[in-house]
């Protein structure tokens, strides 16, 4: 009868393509990984894996193997994570991922309240606007938009993410106001480069009606954050298309102000990301759990939505 260990050390380095990842994301050594999958083959007398210089490969028995063995593993670290569960209260160190400005601004203000209710967890947060392999990183839980989903991971949406147009009052002096996107093209713009590719995307903005157009702009400044896209704006150098999270706190205190406030780009969801398990280790559900009910309490997802025109919490 093979041991969990044994198991577990198989399907994390098949997840991950690597015996280091999966140490990583076990809190093992690579040379124990790879002495517990080497047990697990001389058990079952088969190659589960062709190993080259440039990582790991499933053999055809190895993939028929994970695919028999990968949902099974998962319920029975669930059984056990549900023990936990029920025996007291949510414990250890909690591993989260967020971009910085998302991060700090929407769920660092949500610690005070998590850890008075589970004092037994530590948050251990790494924030970076990098995309990042969640499950080599080990991670528990990471927060934002646009990951590409690896097996065993699964997306709880938060809220929307609405880019609206803006510009600071100064810069706007003397200024014409454009009457829809089309007219973006006729003032100086900061615009964002991907931080995946680098390249320059033109963006579709809608109205309530429906109607898109494209938001062409007139780049005086490219920049690959979005922090400094809405610093660069607060300074008075050019329109820019700013994710309303960043700009919320601005157009309450007046340092921005929102043009085409019927027009907005939606790019996607702000989602909790974390492992897909029947049941979660009982830190991982608590933190889940809570964050999404804050949200809702909160009413972020209104909050958060481009129509409301001036980004301010609601009463």
């Amino acid at each position: 009868m093979e041991t969990l260990a044994n198991l577990e050390s198989f399907v994390r380095s098949a997840e991950t393509g690597s015996f280091s990842a999966a140490a990583r994301r076990l809190a093992l050594t690579p040379a124990a990984i790879s002495r517990n999958v080497a047990q697990l083959e001389r058990n079952l007398g088969v190659k589960l894996f062709q190993r080259s210089t440039r990582g790991l490969t499933l053999s055809e028995a190895g993939e028929r193997f994970l695919q028999s063995v990968r949902g099974s593993l998962d319920g029975i670290q669930g059984a056990i994570a549900d023990i936990t569960v029920n025996a007291g209260q949510p414990a250890g160190v909690l591993k989260l991922n967020a971009a910085p400005g998302l991060g700090m601004d929407y769920l660092l203000p949500l610690m005070p309240a998590f850890l008075e209710r589970y004092p037994a967890v530590t948050p251990d947060w790494f924030f970076d606007n990098r995309p990042l392999d969640l499950i080599s990183g080990g991670f528990d839980v990471a927060f934002g938009g646009g990951f590409d989903l690896p097996p065993g991971m699964v997306a709880r949406e938060l809220a929307r993410i609405h880019l609206i147009a803006v510009a600071s009052p100064s810069f706007m002096q003397g200024k014409r106001r454009p009457k829809d996107p089309s007219g973006l093209i006729d003032l100086p713009g900061i615009v964002m480069r991907s931080p995946l590719n680098n390249r320059i995307r033109t963006r579709l903005m809608r109205n309530r009606e429906g109607t898109e157009l494209a938001a062409l702009q007139n780049p005086v400044m490219l920049v690959n954050d979005p922090e400094a896209l809405c610093h660069a704006t607060l300074l008075g150098l050019g329109v820019s298309l700013v994710a309303l999270p960043h700009a919320a706190a601005h157009l309450e205190s007046g340092a921005l102000e929102r043009l085409l406030p019927d027009w907005y780009c939606d790019v996607g969801s702000i989602s909790l990301y974390f492992a897909s398990q029947k049941l979660l280790p009982a830190k991982t559900r608590a933190f889940v759990d809570f964050v999404t009910h804050a949200f809702r309490a909160q009413q972020m997802p209104q909050i958060l939505h481009a129509h409301n025109k001036s980004g301010k919490r609601k009463a």
